[in-house]
């Protein structure tokens, strides 16, 4: 279903428009003010506003081109938006074998289920790692934020030591720098280096912006060449370093402000 974006009335059950209570207060969208809260990430809040999952001082929302203020009353399934919180962000050493989603029909274990006593605030991943690989995952209770690291806009380095089986030749990694093509899908510049052959085995360094679904699997896979273990040691200026296997730890303030802009007036005002 495709999402709109424009400034326009809102469409709710009977026609109704839901009375926003103040026109002289800052607004915001209403999706960016939901992810905000921590509750979801915004691609999930713009889905649960077109299924009708979310209200604005008791009607039901059905477009995402909404502003509200800080007096709307805000519901999402049939709950209270949660109160807004300082935003926090951890980095977190993925073991293998753990899904990153909420749930899994088929009831494999998340990073969710194993973390949720580790935490106390809704947490959110920054894109995902599949369930065969490891290593450096971030994670947030702010939804907005979760959004914009996880887009190559950012411009952030994500750095990636891969095993793969199989003899490797630098002329294939050369192939890589100006980007490739794979199945009909565009790969950007991806940055490789092969460090050691050992054995019938080989590690390397990839560094890639972008992110794509099992980007590098695909790509070595094309290459041909199987990676058997996949480890994300770097997102942009944040590293793994000694975090080890299945442990969590919270980035500073100071570093929150240092890397993303984010000063102590900017965090109390997101309380």
């Amino acid at each position: 279903m495709k999402i709109s974006h424009k400034k326009i009335n809102l469409k709710i059950y009977e026609n109704m428009k839901p009375e926003i209570k103040s026109s002289n207060t800052k607004t915001n969208r209403i999706a960016k003010v939901i992810a905000r809260s921590g509750l979801c990430s915004r691609r999930e809040a713009e889905r649960l506003i077109i299924n009708g999952k979310v209200k604005v001082n008791n009607k039901i929302l059905l477009e995402c081109g909404v502003n509200v203020t800080t007096t709307d009353q805000i519901e999402v399934n049939n709950q209270p938006l949660p109160t807004k919180i300082a935003t926090k962000l951890w980095l977190y050493n993925k073991q293998r074998g753990y899904l990153v989603t909420n749930n899994d029909p088929e009831g494999r274990p998340t990073i969710f289920d194993k973390l949720k006593e580790k935490l106390d605030s809704r947490f959110i991943s920054v894109g995902r790692l599949d369930m065969d690989s490891e290593g450096l995952l971030l994670l947030t209770n702010d939804g907005d934020l979760a959004r914009k690291l996880e887009l190559p806009s950012t411009g952030w380095l994500r750095k990636y030591r891969v095993r793969v089986h199989g003899y490797v030749i630098k002329k294939d990694l050369e192939l890589l720098k100006n980007g490739i093509t794979v199945d009909g899908i565009r790969y950007g510049k991806i940055d490789a280096k092969l460090d050691k052959q050992q054995g019938s085995n080989a590690w390397l360094t990839l560094g890639i912006r972008e992110g794509k679904n099992r980007e590098v699997r695909r790509v070595m896979n094309y290459l041909g060449y199987n990676v058997n273990r996949l480890i994300r040691v770097s997102f942009g200026p944040f590293q793994i370093k000694n975090l080890a296997s299945g442990e969590i730890e919270e980035v500073k303030n100071k570093t929150l402000n240092d890397q993303l802009g984010f000063s102590k007036t900017t965090n109390k005002n997101r309380k």
